[in-house]
């Protein structure tokens, strides 16, 4: 059996970055919560109550576009450490971001939501940045109800291979831990008690004219929390010497930018009615056998 890649992952560098509060949500992740709410026209299942995972960090362009998909529906914003409503969105923000802070006014912010309730959870990016994903899949299948259905998109395996390769060439240690597989997402999502995942993946190549650019594009969209990293502080030499490998081996012409490629991975997931545990002796009660035929009644098609 292989390694999973989230054992790549230093569990303290992964509390730490959870910790810290982003200053401005980082323009990939905006895009990709752009192109993830695209994907909800083709999602029929209807929306009341909707969770949003740590907005600042997923996109509050996202939260509006997800707000503008179902504008009736009451919205829940699930921070790690939840703050005033009047301070959920961030201060200086486009035109699009302070629509999204208007819609999202009377959201309510919150640690978790109530077990059972959601009929949707939205996570844009940020399936790739725990230690834990078994954990975070069953926070969000408990907050689904019956039918309810996830939303989430992560960086793939493909994600920073020009510097992987360029670190591995140089002698460093990698540059950013492993990100998990589509299909291994699938598995997982399965394994957490989800129903008919489907997974997606695409790549994106972001273009930064110097390397100081590329490398402060890096730290906003989050740290490196690989076990083997080096584990002292840099020198001024040897960031000197990062960007001058950068700029020789990360340009595919002398008068071109330079290139990065991101793996975009998509999925979604249905939370299933329970299924009966069967014992040498089963006990289910008439209120849950009722519960059980009424929702299977729900789900037959129209004669």
């Amino acid at each position: 059996m292989s390694t999973p890649p989230c054992s790549t992952i230093d569990p303290i560098a992964a509390h730490r970055w959870a910790e810290r509060a982003p200053a401005a949500t980082p323009w990939l992740h905006e895009e990709v919560a752009r192109r993830m709410a695209e994907r909800l026209a083709v999602i029929r299942l209807p929306v009341n109550r909707w969770a949003h995972w740590e907005p600042p960090r997923s996109g509050w362009q996202g939260h509006a576009l997800v707000v503008e998909r179902y504008p009736q529906a009451e919205a829940l914003q699930v921070m790690r450490h939840p703050v005033p409503e009047r301070d959920a969105a961030p201060a200086r923000a486009g035109w699009w971001q302070r629509v999204g802070r208007k819609r999202a006014a009377s959201a309510q912010v919150v640690s978790a939501p109530p077990d059972g309730t959601m009929q949707l959870v939205w996570a844009n990016m940020l399936a790739h940045q725990g230690a834990d994903p078994e954990q975070l899949l069953a926070r969000w299948h408990r907050a689904l109800a019956v039918d309810g259905f996830l939303m989430f998109s992560c960086l793939g395996p493909d994600t920073l291979q020009e510097l992987r390769a360029l670190y591995a060439r140089l002698g460093w240690p990698p540059p950013a831990q492993e990100f998990t597989d589509m299909h291994d997402w699938g598995d997982q999502l399965l394994e957490a008690g989800f129903a008919d995942p489907v997974m997606d993946m695409e790549h994106i190549t972001l273009s930064f004219e110097t390397p100081a650019r590329l490398l402060a594009e890096l730290r906003e969209l989050g740290r490196n929390q690989h076990v083997a990293r080096f584990g002292a502080l840099r020198t001024p030499a040897w960031r000197r010497q990062l960007e001058r490998a950068l700029d020789e081996h990360l340009r595919p012409a002398s008068n071109e930018p330079l290139s990065l490629s991101f793996e975009i991975v998509y999925g979604h997931a249905v939370k299933p009615e329970p299924r009966h545990t069967v014992a040498a002796r089963t006990e289910i009660s008439l209120e849950h056998m009722k519960a059980s035929l009424r929702q299977r009644n729900r789900n037959l098609p129209a004669l």
